[in-house]
């Protein structure tokens, strides 16, 4: 009898073990459903823009310099010096210049002499030729050694370098001054072959400096370059500033956005996007009917806490945007309420 009762009383505790085993069981399979935030996604326009570093640089820059070496009589501008185009810069010795203006007003004499024998048929044709020929050639080395001893500014700017002093031998290693055009300034940028026949000249472009953090300036597309680099698949596309106020100096670092109109894409928060481990893939979780698929995407532009997609999530899908670290591909997930 007590042996039967003992039996009785083993059995009821195995099934009560039993049911209590499946009732934790079923606890732990619940709690290994991971449980993950949605945000709903969908199509919205998108402004093409994309960004580039530049350094400033000037419209045009000259040096100024002779042809030939000689003595530097005096230098009239300094680093600095505002320039107005036509302004003389530098007296260079002028010795050799006097010397040939003797000898071109002793040709012009010669000629004068030949040409009115010419006339009375005291000269052949070919002599009056010479003649006329030595003259020119005579005047034009005059002319030349003339530009190179009173050196003149061929362009409004600013004196940027002064490499002599009065005196000074010019020996050709550098010029003895430099000066750029900063009105306008011009920036030059690398874009991508892809929006080569998006890039119009004349097209606004957006610049910010570091040099004044506060500020945006309005540029515009001033010239682009017709090939293609073919290691690194971009072409240079000058953008120019009016400068007008010279606020803006060559070398100065510069930030330039050009727009390039409007695409329609999905947007996701940036908490959706995940970072293949190993790779630069990015993947999204899409929620769909109690699981999640992984599916890869191309990025676009940053837009704050938001990227703009290029393809991989369709429009009005359900993204999971907390949770993702225990999920993979086919995962069935509990939605928590936002």
């Amino acid at each position: 009898m007590k042996k039967g009762i003992k039996l009785t009383a083993l059995l009821v505790v195995a099934l009560l073990s039993a049911c209590s085993g499946n009732k934790e069981a079923q606890k732990i399979a619940a709690v290994e459903k991971p449980k993950v935030k949605l945000a709903l996604v969908t199509i919205r326009p998108v402004d093409q823009t994309q960004d580039y570093t530049a350094t400033v640089e000037a419209e045009v820059t000259n040096n100024i310099a002779p042809s030939t070496p000689v003595r530097i009589s005096k230098i009239f501008a300094e680093v600095g010096d505002r320039i107005v185009k036509g302004q003389k810069l530098v007296q260079m010795d002028a010795a050799n210049l006097k010397q040939i203006g003797l000898q071109l007003e002793n040709q012009r004499i010669e000629f004068s002499r030949i040409d009115e024998l010419y006339k009375v048929g005291g000269v052949s044709k070919s002599e009056w030729d010479a003649a006329k020929t030595a003259l020119e050639v005579r005047e034009t080395s005059y002319n030349n050694l003339q530009e190179n001893t009173a050196l003149l500014s061929p362009v409004n700017g600013i004196v940027t370098a002064r490499n002599y002093d009065d005196g000074d031998m010019y020996g050709g290693a550098q010029p003895i001054l430099t000066v750029e055009q900063i009105v306008p300034v011009k920036l030059v940028i690398n874009v991508s072959e892809t929006y080569f026949p998006k890039v119009v000249k004349g097209a606004p472009a957006t610049v910010k400096l570091d040099t004044y953090p506060d500020e945006v300036f309005e540029g515009r597309i001033s010239l682009i370059y017709p090939t293609i680099n073919q290691a690194t698949r971009t072409f240079p596309v000058e953008v120019q500033l009016n400068n007008k106020d010279m606020k803006v100096r060559p070398g100065m670092f510069a930030r330039v956005t050009l727009n390039f109109g409007t695409e329609s894409r999905v947007v996701v928060p940036d908490l959706a996007v995940v970072k293949q481990a190993g790779s630069g893939d990015r993947y999204i979780f899409v929620y769909n009917n109690g699981a999640v698929s992984y599916n890869k995407v191309e990025l676009g532009r940053r837009m704050s806490s938001e990227y703009e997609l290029i393809s991989g999530v369709e429009n009005n899908s359900q993204v999971v945007i907390a949770g993702q670290s225990r999920l993979i591909d086919g995962t069935e997930v509990e939605v928590e309420n936002n």
